[in-house]
């Protein structure tokens, strides 16, 4: 079985890198952003892998 990968584009990387930023406020920053950090981790993942996993998204 063959897995293409590519390369997400550059909304989907900045997207999760805002989810993962908020996650390590909400950790380490006292801020509450309605979820919990490991929430925000696990959100800010799945968009980065969903951006890869999915051609042209």
């Amino acid at each position: 079985m063959s897995l293409k990968l590519s390369a997400p584009t550059t909304i989907i990387f900045l997207i999760s890198l805002v989810a993962a930023i908020i996650s390590l406020l909400t950790r380490y920053g006292g801020m509450s952003f309605g979820l919990e950090s490991f929430h925000w981790a696990l959100l800010a993942y799945l968009i980065l892998a969903a951006g890869t996993l999915f051609k042209g998204v």
